[in-house]
């Protein structure tokens, strides 16, 4: 299946504008692979095919769906693994301090695909019952995908999608094997709530979240998007809380919101002054 420069150019028109997300040249080559599935099962011979039938609005729905496949889902349980052990050592100790009259976390994992990053957090915190005994953790994961929301709320996994990241004990003790695949214990998914959201709009509620995980999402933005990204982060972080990026992402020459925290690699934090215009953001 060959892909065209003008079918290129149209598919990721159609992702940016349904998602903020870029198409980049250099990731055009996912087209044919993401799309096959979808072309196959409903029965479109070739891309540009499938292009008429979009340019002519004759399946609104189809539009959806090349959205939800054009996507970058990738993920898995404790991916990279430091930036969880970061959490647990360091950060959430100290803001357990910070926190100790309330006894209550917020927590956003944005861009979760199918779930396995706030599932993972919620094994952090269950793997020290004791140190968060009579604390109420609320862990919020969202993606902008519909469908792989659905997936995570129903917190089931395949073989390998459930090997990945976990170890055996992990997985003996928070999933049991079913028909449909290896589903999340019902007091893991007590811990998390999902729902679909685009970081590019104002954050969802609750805001003033202590810690924000926004792991190989604001990659996929052009310059401009990612720095109204920030600005939404921004907004939804409490003062003295935390944004967390992925490995490859930098808040340098992206926003004037954030500096890299200088006690701990790897988060970063508000740079003071920068919440002045939360609630005109909120509203915008």
């Amino acid at each position: 299946m060959q892909v065209s420069d003008s079918s290129s150019r149209i598919l990721a028109g159609l992702l940016e504008a349904r998602t903020g997300q870029q198409l980049t040249m250099s990731r055009r080559w996912r087209i044919e692979t993401a799309l096959s599935s979808l072309l196959k099962a409903r029965g479109i011979a070739t891309l540009d095919e499938l292009i008429t039938i979009l340019v002519m609005g004759r399946e609104p729905a189809l539009a959806n769906l090349v959205v939800e496949a054009l996507l970058n889902n990738e993920t898995y349980f404790f991916r990279d693994r430091q930036p969880f052990d970061l959490l647990s050592t360091k950060f959430l100790p100290a803001l357990a301090t910070a926190r100790h009259a309330k006894k209550h976390l917020k927590i956003w994992s944005a861009g979760c695909s199918t779930g396995q990053e706030p599932y993972s957090l919620a094994m952090l915190f269950a793997d020290e019952a004791l140190k968060w005994q009579g604390w109420t953790i609320d862990i919020l994961g969202t993606d902008v995908s519909t469908a792989v929301v659905d997936r995570a709320r129903a917190g089931t996994y395949t073989q390998f999608e459930v090997q990945r990241g976990l170890g055996i004990n992990q997985m003996i003790r928070w999933f049991a094997e079913t028909d449909d695949g290896w589903r999340a214990a019902e007091a893991l998914r007590r811990q998390v709530r999902f729902q679909v959201h685009n970081i590019l709009e104002s954050a969802p509620h609750p805001g003033q979240f202590d810690v924000i995980l926004c792991r190989n999402v604001l990659l996929y933005l052009s310059p401009e998007k990612r720095t109204a990204a920030f600005e939404r982060l921004a907004a939804a972080l409490a003062p003295d809380g935390a944004l967390m990026l992925g490995a490859g992402e930098t808040v340098i020459g992206q926003t004037t919101r954030f500096a890299a925290d200088r006690e701990t690699r790897g988060l970063y934090r508000l740079i003071a002054g920068s919440n002045a215009d939360r609630r005109e953001l909120r509203s915008a």
